[in-house]
């Protein structure tokens, strides 16, 4: 359904890339000044061990994070500010890392979107929810989302109930319609959606539709 996105395996991967990019920024901003970079007040700080600069703190700090999992950049973004990281330093290494690649809000949205609705049966409408909280932008929520169509969604809903039908026998039919719609109403299916669902699942086991059709919505 969505493109795969490879994240570096490791924080060596992510040294070197977010390495490379300094270099050729470094080098490019020592051209304009009429001057190559030869290492400077960044390497003799290191040689020293003297405390590093904020960007260097920031850039430490985005390393670790990101060798367990991808993040947003709003998500580096109020960890370094939580570590009391200056605002023009964190940013500046937020925007080097976004020219490499490290970070990637669409690819993040994309494969969030793809990894929970498969394992965790989410719908649109959660997903979203959940990506508006990680601080990823809208327009690309959207497009992350309207990868999900809607035969996919129902599909999903479909297998969600199958799994949990059994455990709800023995209840009254209204008991197993409403445990059932609500389960599916908390993963963000659409009301009408969750109980034509659970209606078509009960009636497949022997209901009478016609004493299912009151609990459905009106048109």
């Amino acid at each position: 359904m969505t493109r795969r996105t490879e994240w570096p395996d490791n924080e060596g991967e992510l040294t070197r890339a977010a390495g490379d990019a300094e270099t050729r920024r470094g080098g490019r901003e020592g051209r304009r000044g009429g001057h190559e970079d030869s290492g400077g007040p960044s390497s003799s700080r290191a040689e020293s061990g003297s405390p590093r600069t904020p960007e260097e703190q920031a850039r430490a700090i985005c390393l670790r994070l990101l060798t367990g999992n991808p993040r947003t950049r709003k998500q580096l973004e109020d960890a370094l500010r939580q570590r009391g990281i200056p605002d023009e330093a964190a940013q500046e290494v937020l925007s080097r890392f976004e020219d490499v690649g490290l970070i990637n809000d669409a690819a993040f949205a994309d494969a969030w979107v793809e990894s929970r609705h498969h394992g965790r049966g989410l719908a649109r409408r959660a997903l979203a929810r959940e990506l508006r909280t990680k601080g990823v932008d809208s327009a690309l929520i959207d497009v992350a989302v309207s990868r999900l169509d809607s035969e996919q969604e129902e599909s999903t809903a479909r297998e969600l109930v199958d799994r949990k039908l059994r455990a709800t026998r023995g209840l009254d039919r209204e008991k197993r319609l409403r445990r059932l719609a609500g389960m599916l109403a908390r993963k963000g299916y659409a009301e009408g959606l969750a109980l034509r669902v659970v209606k078509q699942a009960l009636a497949e086991e022997g209901e009478d539709p016609e004493l299912l059709d009151h609990h459905l919505p009106d048109d």
